[in-house]
């Protein structure tokens, strides 16, 4: 499996974020990220596990309860058997199957996970129970064309220099989605034309706001980007869906289908964005702004010294991913949690624990997420406008045709 090395990517006075009470989903969430952390694993590869491993666990516990539509409907129910087994189960067949040399730690948290089920026949349904589903989620990602060989092509003219190093995970753009019909199935018209109004306004914001020497930017505003960079931005919605789960007192089988869905949704969004990106190849800013005399656009004028304050992705520009992600995650837990749910709750560092952001909802964190993305000079503003309005799509076909509460 490809992976991408990770990089090192002001609390609010007076909130109060909740404390998580666990179960078997939101332990299992947690002990995935920090496997795929010392498995060095980030981006699409980790969208790609952690809904399988979701996935998986949902079933196992509908396949119990009955709760809820399954994902995979052709393992026979179990009703006897023991929901937090199962799901547990599940979740260790199918971390261990895409991270085999974590497998020491995650045996160690199955461990712990099932330590305290009592012997029996539940005990050993709910084993056998999360076998089978992890096999069959497995069998049915096996062909999903996330791992086949990075065979894109840069497009080039002869004796024309172009970037050496292959973009992140180009075939992507080709695999196959959660639930979703293609692809392209919400594939967005193309971005601005160079010579108009609105490229104009979002390529001078980009360049006056998102410079490493911008002095339009404030502080607080450089403490965002520095916070959000590529690491942190899917966990982040893992960790805010684990304390509003506990705040709201989530049973199994509802934190089993929220966090099934989110994942589904992430996930998603590394293949809708990536069809996307690849199909119109837009240009960076710092790139555009470099060249801003040869766009056809009079009132983009060229800074050839322009440097972004982020670390620019590589993959091309349109739409921006951390805004897909925004839209799908607040679409998905909103449709949970009630609109706007007003619980606070911390984003935590992944690779610095003692570096928190506090945010008062859901909503909030969705703003900072793609503000940053502009702040930091990676992307322009109607790329976020587009990634939202396509993540919420995602959601709310995923929502309609999947996971459905049993009547």
């Amino acid at each position: 499996m490809k992976i991408l090395a990770a990089a090192a990517f002001g609390s609010l006075i007076g909130l109060a974020p909740v404390c998580a009470r666990a179960d078997a989903v939101t332990d299992w969430n947690k002990t995935a990220i920090q496997v795929m952390k010392n498995a060095n694993v980030s981006a699409n590869p980790w969208s790609r596990a952690m809904a399988m491993m979701h996935v998986a666990m949902s079933d196992a516990v509908s396949s119990v309860e009955g709760s809820h539509a399954r994902y995979l409907a052709s393992i026979p129910s179990r009703p006897g058997a023991s929901a937090d087994v199962a799901a547990a189960t599940a979740a260790r067949i199918v971390l261990s199957h895409l991270f085999p040399d974590q497998k020491a730690a995650i045996d160690a948290a199955y461990a712990t996970s099932i330590g305290s089920a009592p012997d029996g026949s539940a005990k050993l349904d709910g084993i056998a129970l999360g076998e089978q589903i992890a096999a069959a989620v497995q069998a049915d990602r096996a062909a999903d064309g996330t791992v086949v060989p990075d065979t894109y092509r840069p497009i080039a003219t002869p004796g024309v220099w172009v970037p050496t190093t292959s973009p992140a995970f180009a075939q992507y753009a080709q695999a196959k989605p959660w639930v979703m019909k293609s692809a392209d199935q919400f594939r967005p018209g193309p971005p601005p034309a160079l010579n108009s109004a609105l490229y104009a306004r979002d390529y001078n914001e980009t360049k006056s706001v998102g410079g490493v020497k911008s002095d339009v930017r404030t502080p607080a505003q450089s403490d965002a980007v520095k916070f959000w960079t590529q690491i942190n931005l899917a966990p982040a919605w893992q960790d805010a869906a684990r304390q509003l789960a506990a705040a709201k007192g989530l049973k199994l089988a509802e934190s089993a289908r929220l966090f099934a869905l989110l994942n589904m949704g992430v996930a998603n969004t590394f293949i809708n964005d990536w069809d996307a990106k690849f199909t119109y190849n837009f240009w960076r800013p710092v790139t555009a702004i470099r060249n801003g005399d040869i766009d056809g656009n009079d009132a983009t004028e060229r800074d050839p010294g322009w440097t972004p304050s982020n670390v620019t992705p590589m993959h091309p520009e349109y739409p921006s991913q951390a805004a897909i992600i925004s839209g799908v995650a607040v679409a998905i837990m909103e449709s949970v949690f009630g609109p706007q749910p007003a619980i606070p709750f911390e984003a935590t560092d992944l690779l610095d624990p003692t570096k928190k952001r506090a945010f008062k909802s859901i909503a909030e964190m969705a703003a900072e997420h793609e503000n940053v993305r502009v702040w930091g000079g990676i992307h322009f503003r109607n790329s976020l406008d587009v990634g939202a309005d396509m993540g919420r799509k995602i959601a709310a076909y995923l929502i309609a045709n999947s996971l459905a509460p049993a009547r």
